[in-house]
């Protein structure tokens, strides 16, 4: 996220997909080529067939939110397929429960379904910062639970900047090597 004194705001993310990508480099560049196109399908019965004017699903979500046509928040997630749940996590965390930028970013997260060949479709990450109370009563409920580290590297990556009243306020997550610097 960049943003200046004027209110411009810029909302990126850094992916290649996938590990290392495409895994291809051009010669004499030392740039790993992404593979974002990765969902399409080459089977024409398929939704994401490749063909003019198709758009791939993707996990790209950087963001900006306005109120009335001005910036209040610029964010963006890595995190694989799970990038999506984990940006409605914090959204929620900032724009429903008025969180801070970075106390949004912080809190425990959760993912549901797949990330390791071999787990089950229905198995919900949680990571280990949330209360064994609520693990417990999930269980109870029938949930397929696993507990991860308290800061799950593959919970996504977030950053931001809030905008309030003419104060930046930014966050970066600690689940990453980022930082929220102002100049």
């Amino acid at each position: 996220m960049v943003a200046d004194g004027q209110g411009n705001v810029l909302s990126v993310i850094q992916s290649l997909y996938k590990g290392f990508g495409a895994g291809v480099v051009p010669p004499g560049t030392g740039v790993v080529l992404h593979n974002r196109g990765a969902y399409f399908s080459t089977d024409p019965t398929h939704p994401n067939v490749f063909a003019p004017r198709k758009r791939p699903f993707h996990t790209l979500l950087a963001n900006l939110v306005t109120r009335d046509g001005a910036p209040v928040l610029g964010y963006a997630n890595m995190g694989g397929d799970g990038q999506a749940m984990f940006h409605v996590q914090v959204l929620t965390n900032l724009l429903d429960y008025g969180m801070e930028i970075q106390e949004a970013i912080e809190r425990p997260r959760f993912m549901y379904g797949r990330l390791l060949p071999g787990d089950a479709a229905d198995l919900f990450r949680l990571e280990g910062r949330v209360p064994v109370e609520v693990v417990d009563d999930l269980c109870q409920r029938g949930h397929n639970i696993r507990v991860v580290s308290e800061w799950f590297t593959q919970m996504g990556h977030g950053h931001g900047i809030a905008f309030d009243r003419g104060t930046l306020r930014g966050g970066a997550d600690a689940r990453a090597d980022g930082i929220a610097l102002g100049f």
